[in-house]
């Protein structure tokens, strides 16, 4: 495993100075601001990354303000009353993306989403206080407690809402691969633990964000 000072040096060289690499990074949000986020936001975002798997994000995104109207704006409470008859409904409502998996997923996640005020007081509290060095043990609570949220879906949602994560794209795999820390896309317990001790002594030694080093990865790879 090569250290954070290649990769560094690395995106220095690609970019041309310190300011260039700096505006091409994303930026993690505090545990604050993630905790003033209300959970409406946070199933809004979990149904966005939903509805935007295998489709055009610029199309869900268009759709979205039906989208927030036909589930209340995504108050988790009134969400998780919808039952069969009413998304029946909403499958003739041309205004939406009428996938019924992707529509019955909204209340799974809102009932997955009381559960955990239930216990945290806020969902926006649990996100905020989880870890960061086992970030990939949120993704597997996310996708195993939550509805359609396996694969990079979890990944995926975390960087949307600002927690701070890495997200294994197809580049990042490659990247790790690359430096030996893998040899294909992590999905074993193992292989993810592996990856993300590799993150946290690039984290340790960096003092960046997962999501920083995350993306300073990709960039290792040819275009």
């Amino acid at each position: 495993m090569r250290d954070y000072q290649w990769l560094h040096e690395f995106c220095l060289n690609r970019f041309g100075s310190a300011a260039a690499l700096e505006a091409h990074l994303p930026q993690a949000l505090s545990a604050a601001q993630l905790r003033a986020i209300g959970d409406d936001r946070y199933l809004s975002t979990l149904a966005l990354r939903v509805f935007r798997a295998g489709l055009k994000h610029s199309l869900v995104d268009a759709k979205w303000p039906a989208f927030e109207q036909v589930f209340f704006g995504f108050d988790p409470e009134k969400v998780v009353l919808m039952g069969g008859e009413h998304l029946e409904r909403l499958m003739q409502d041309t205004r939406i993306i009428r996938h019924l998996g992707k529509l019955k997923s909204v209340p799974r996640n809102a009932q997955m989403v009381l559960d955990i005020q239930q216990e945290h007081g806020s969902f926006a509290a649990f996100i905020a206080e989880w870890p960061l060095d086992d970030i990939v043990g949120l993704w597997k609570y996310l996708a195993k407690q939550g509805n359609q949220l396996g694969g990079l879906s979890a990944p995926r949602f975390l960087r949307m809402v600002g927690k701070d994560t890495f997200v294994p794209t197809n580049d990042v795999v490659a990247a790790l691969v690359a430096q030996d820390i893998i040899d294909k896309q992590p999905t074993s317990q193992r292989d993810l633990a592996t990856v993300q001790q590799a993150f946290n002594q690039w984290r340790a030694d960096s003092g960046r964000p997962l999501c920083q080093l995350s993306m300073m990865l990709a960039y290792t790879v040819n275009h």
